[in-house]
């Protein structure tokens, strides 16, 4: 039985012939322009966050049983939101696409009508847990608290997720128009990168993973033990898995399972050009930022490690992400 009773509208398709003409304005406006803000440095104004999404639940208040899977920007988003979501149906979740059954209210304005609003009863109704998962990468003054609800702030090393995020937004939207990896790099680091800066959104967690309903989760220490990490979470969220669920949940939140099984996770195509999928789920490594020279190594380090201290935030940089 599917998770919810979410229908969405059928996916955009690009024809061939409507695929072939968007290379017209791609080649002679688009990618022209990606050069000249390359060089003008207006790549830098185009990503910042603008707050509005400070505003994307409304007037939404945190329920009992809801989990927030509170992720950065490419930072294993899709990884934790079926983990938790396996977690809440004991590991038999079914979906044609994760995100119609968990809600994402600050995803932007084109995927809504695809994805499953924040009202809709039915994923919290077909939970056997009484757990509903909510996606975010808001920081955590902008979603809805409550002492009842589940948090978990979820981080990546950010040289990994400047990565990840260089070839999720080429493969998605860029195209031949997406900057340099240079220029990605200085936009990456910027503390108002959108929605909202790689240390920021640490520091809003980071500083709240004392309370009993917030969980502090890194990439790293759920790619080293992935077994450890859903049992963490399971308990975390108040659910006791029988070991034949614990293997369920472990074998559809494995990377060879969602890889084979990628269409449930992708937007699909969002401009003629771009890739239909294969995006979401591309390496799901650490230790990827090699594609990056060692500038670029050290100036993300430098820029994370100085935001976190001008934050006051005493979240313990090197051990976790600077030395391999």
């Amino acid at each position: 039985m599917p998770a919810s009773d979410f229908r969405p509208p059928e996916r955009r398709q690009f024809r061939p012939w409507q695929r072939y003409l968007s290379y017209l304005p791609l080649y002679l406006l688009v990618v022209p322009l990606s050069w000249t803000f390359e060089v003008t440095g207006g790549w830098k104004r185009l990503v910042r966050g603008r707050g509005a999404v400070f505003g994307a639940f409304d007037d939404y208040r945190a329920k009992a049983g809801d989990v927030f899977a509170c992720a950065g920007f490419k930072s294993g988003t899709t990884w934790l939101l079926q983990i938790a979501t396996q977690i809440a149906h004991r590991g038999a979740a079914e979906f044609a696409d994760i995100h119609h059954v968990v809600p994402w209210p600050d995803c932007p304005p084109t995927h809504k009508a695809h994805l499953v609003p924040l009202d809709d009863p039915s994923p919290l109704a077909r939970s056997p847990t009484g757990r509903r998962v909510i996606k975010t990468h808001l920081p955590f003054d902008a979603v809805p608290y409550s002492a009842e609800a589940f948090y978990i702030g979820l981080v990546r090393d950010p040289k990994d997720a400047c990565v990840s995020s260089y070839h999720f937004m080429r493969s998605m939207l860029f195209g031949p128009a997406m900057p340099s990896v240079a220029a990605w790099v200085e936009m990456f680091v910027q503390p108002d990168f959108a929605p909202v800066g790689w240390a920021g959104h640490l520091q809003s967690y980071w500083r709240m993973r004392d309370r009993p309903n917030v969980l502090f989760l890194t990439y790293e220490e759920l790619k080293r033990d992935c077994a450890a990490g859903i049992r963490r979470i399971a308990g975390f969220m108040g659910v006791e898995l029988t070991s034949t669920e614990l293997a369920e949940v472990e074998r559809r939140s494995s990377f060879a399972y969602m890889k084979q099984e990628q269409h449930r996770f992708n937007p699909g195509h969002v401009v003629p050009w771009g890739s239909a999928g294969g995006y979401m789920i591309r390496r799901g490594e650490r230790g990827g930022s090699g594609e990056l020279t060692e500038k670029q190594r050290r100036r993300i380090d430098d820029a994370c490690r100085a935001q976190l201290l001008a934050l006051e935030c005493d979240f313990p940089y090197d051990q976790a992400f600077a030395a391999r």
